[in-house]
């Protein structure tokens, strides 16, 4: 009778043998040691060390990935495509894959930016 009074589920969470996974988690402590704190995201983040967005990684045992290509500076890249019209469309190309067809007005001088993709086009003077 008392090893059933021993074995009961409410003296064994007064115990504390068995926790709640609520209470598990609470008193869980994470590695962080593999996460490289020197990198920034494209978003301008920047994890301190008792961040708790670092548990992910120090739980998988994985670390934080930050792709150093960001898209401002690939499109950058690219230079402004030259045209003879003073108004030009862009779709994104790649059909279904592009973005919605606008008109850019290359009136003022340099090169005019797609708002949805980014590319740039300018008026050749030369050939106009």
């Amino acid at each position: 009778d008392s090893l059933l009074q021993e074995m009961s589920l409410t003296h064994l969470i007064r115990s504390g043998v068995v926790r709640s996974s609520l209470q598990q988690a609470t008193i869980r402590t994470f590695s962080t040691s593999t996460i490289k704190l020197d990198q920034v995201t494209h978003t301008g983040q920047q994890f301190a060390e008792g961040d708790q967005r670092n548990a992910r990684f120090g739980v998988t045992g994985l670390e934080k990935q930050v792709n150093t290509q960001w898209a401002i500076d690939l499109i950058a890249a690219v230079p402004p495509t030259l045209v003879t019209k003073r108004v030009v469309s862009c779709d994104g190309g790649g059909g279904a894959l592009g973005h919605p067809k606008i008109y850019i007005n290359l009136d003022q001088s340099g090169p005019q930016s797609c708002n949805y993709c980014g590319l740039r086009f300018q008026l050749d003077h030369g050939q106009h």
